[in-house]
């Protein structure tokens, strides 16, 4: 009875980690049919504009029959230009309703298993950890080999490629010194951001003023100014004093001998990687994205299941052990937590929690405040060689005389 409690397949518990899977589409469609509906909006304001007068012009004789043709040629060509405007939202809408389809028939598909000794769902649980790795690659502008990954499983439309090769390529323009791509998703998604309080577009602004300032010449520093007033002066409410940090840049500039601090912070080059990162930050609580990888959520699930006092002893780790552990070759097994590469992953996870626990037998306290069991505490020192009367702790390998333990329970 208890290893089918075991083996069953929580449905809840796996689904919480796919939520992002259905979350994503489906904001893509509401931006996609903000898009459109704005586009209709801002088409048909100007085209009823435009029939209106030329209507009114022809009823009063003030518009001649060639500029009523001329009109309508410019409302016709207006039109058309919404046509295809609207066709390409039409086939996004599409794209993302195939996706969305795809991503719902692969839940599904879980929803049948009842438990993890069902030959289907170890297929599935490799699909899910293909998609895990896609994910990881394209936040990571690994985007060939998470193309190539996603191709090669068939799994186009369960992975978010076309999104994150989006974000990647605006993220590296920051990285490689432009604004340019990054201002203009700022201005597509400029009501959203401003719901979200973000400062993104103000962070930015306040990059292209500074840049201006770097080059130190007046016709700069005239433009400037420009720039300041138009674009960083309207954010006065809300960043009053990094405002007044900027209008400080002007007797500030980055050659100035003994430049303070806080005046220094704004011409370092690594602002340009705080702006991706704070790009990358935007982008995924606009959409609705998890701030770290999903196989990061996914890994520390499973090292909270592992993890115990022993894997972050005192000690530095030798090779790919913790103290507690034999000292391991290539070939031997590595407890996962103690590994280099997922040690620095597990110090934030809690420890294991275990429903079904057990004492040993004659338990001994050593001076160090552990406690273990007598038959333990043999084995160990046997193993280990020590001279008779000794025992050692078996997580931080410190020797005692026996004469030093004492019985927990007498």
């Amino acid at each position: 009875m208890a290893d089918h409690e075991a083996s069953k397949i929580n449905h809840d518990n796996h689904l919480l980690l796919d939520q992002p899977l259905l979350r994503l589409p489906y904001e893509l469609l509401r931006k996609n049919f903000r898009s459109a509906h704005f586009t209709v909006e801002k088409e048909s304001t100007t085209l009823n504009k435009l029939l209106k007068e030329t209507a009114k012009g022809s009823l009063d004789g003030k518009t001649s029959p060639e500029d009523v043709v001329k009109n309508l040629d410019t409302m016709i060509a207006k039109m058309r230009g919404m046509k295809r405007k609207l066709s390409m939202y039409a086939n996004e809408e599409t794209r993302l309703y195939k996706q969305l389809d795809a991503r719902v028939a692969h839940l599904r598909e879980l929803s049948d298993m009842h438990s993890v000794e069902d030959v289907k769902y170890e297929a599935w649980s490799r699909k899910r950890l293909d998609r895990l790795l896609v994910d990881y690659m394209l936040r990571h502008g690994y985007n060939t080999s998470a193309q190539a990954l996603a191709n090669e499983r068939e799994m186009y439309d369960l992975v978010d490629v076309e999104t994150f090769l989006t974000m990647s390529k605006i993220r590296e323009s920051l990285e490689n010194g432009s604004v340019t791509e990054a201002l203009a998703w700022c201005n597509d998604n400029k009501k959203e951001l401003r719901k979200l309080q973000s400062n993104l577009e103000f962070l930015l602004r306040c990059q292209q003023y500074i840049e201006l300032l770097r080059i130190n010449t007046p016709s700069k520093s005239v433009e400037a100014i420009t720039h300041a007033k138009k674009y960083i002066a309207p954010f006065q409410e809300q960043y009053p004093d990094e405002v007044r940090e900027m209008a400080a840049l002007l007797a500030h500039r980055p050659t100035d001998k003994n430049l303070p601090p806080k005046y220094a912070a704004w011409y370092s080059p690594d602002r340009w990687t705080k702006l991706a990162t704070s790009f990358v930050e935007a982008h995924n609580k606009l959409l609705g994205l998890p701030t770290f990888p999903l196989l990061h959520t996914a890994l520390s699930s499973g090292l909270s299941a592992l993890k115990t006092p022993a894997c972050h002893g005192t000690q530095k780790t030798t090779s790919s052990s913790q103290p507690g552990h034999s000292q391991t070759s290539m070939t031997s097994t590595v407890c996962p937590i103690c590994s280099i590469e997922l040690n620095d992953l597990a110090k934030n996870v809690p420890y294991a929690h275990h429903s079904k626990s057990h004492l040993d037998n004659d338990l001994l306290l050593l001076p160090n405040g552990r406690v273990y069991g007598q038959a333990k505490l043999d084995e160990y020192a046997a193993k280990a060689g020590l001279a008779e009367g000794q025992v050692k702790d078996l997580v931080t390998g410190e020797v005692y005389s026996r004469t030093a333990l004492k019985k927990v329970f007498a």
